[in-house]
């Protein structure tokens, strides 16, 4: 992935189109990436150009929502619901202290070794929630996945497979609760009608208040940047 080099640098996410006749930026209102649109045959030489022509528009985009997370030692990175601060190790292993999780390896590695973790212990959590959930509606999960999706939360198919976004691991504990007994309670109403939400309201009864804070603080989730390409 290229990076416009400043303070800080920035990541840009070039995507080749058929269809386009000059070069575009955008801002995700999401989680702050930056797409750069090009022509199919240009080069990225020409790409990084332009978007160093643009780079005073790119970085005032930013600033108006917040821009993009930092993630190092001596940083706080919200788990479960707290902010906990990321110190170093001597060890081999991440382990959590008090407010401070402790991370072994160079800083150039601590994103990545910090990623790792979250998504081994939203596993955990997730599957915990799942069973519970499934279990009142008399259902078995079929598997768990976990992508770093953007559109959504999670998911279920029509065969009990669910599907989670691993940064539920960052929001506060009945809110990864609620999105579990959310997908769960598809595997009896494969929609979004009256009688689905009976469902959810009969596993998670205060589900209106977690939806709400993810409307509100889901973003803050996504503005984290780890450096490691996930499905």
């Amino acid at each position: 992935m290229p990076v416009l080099p400043g303070t800080p640098p920035l990541d840009i996410t070039l995507r080749r189109s058929a269809r386009a006749r000059r070069f575009s930026l955008r801002v995700s209102a999401l989680d702050g990436r930056v797409t750069l649109s090009i022509p199919e045959r240009a080069h990225e030489s020409e790409a990084m150009d332009f978007a160093r022509q643009h780079e005073d528009w790119l970085r005032a985009a930013l600033a108006r929502q917040g821009g993009v997370a930092a993630i190092g030692y001596g940083k706080a990175l919200p788990i479960e619901g707290r902010d906990v601060v990321l110190a170093a190790a001597l060890g081999r292993s991440a382990e959590f202290r008090g407010d401070s999780l402790f991370l072994p390896g160079p800083e150039a590695q601590v994103a990545v070794r910090a990623a790792a973790y979250l998504r081994a212990l939203a596993r955990d959590r997730l599957a915990e929630a799942s069973d519970h959930y499934a279990g009142i509606l008399g259902r078995k999960v079929a598997r768990i996945t976990l992508r770093d999706t953007r559109s959504r939360w999670g998911s279920c198919s029509h065969t009990g497979a669910l599907m989670y976004s691993w940064r539920l691991i960052m929001a506060p504990p009945s809110v990864l609760r609620y999105v579990a007994a959310h997908e769960c309670a598809h595997m009896v109403e494969m929609n979004h009608s009256a009688d689905f939400w009976a469902v959810v309201a009969r596993l998670y009864p205060h589900w209106h208040k977690e939806r709400a804070w993810l409307h509100t603080h889901g973003p803050r989730l996504h503005s984290y940047r780890f450096g490691v390409t996930e499905a």
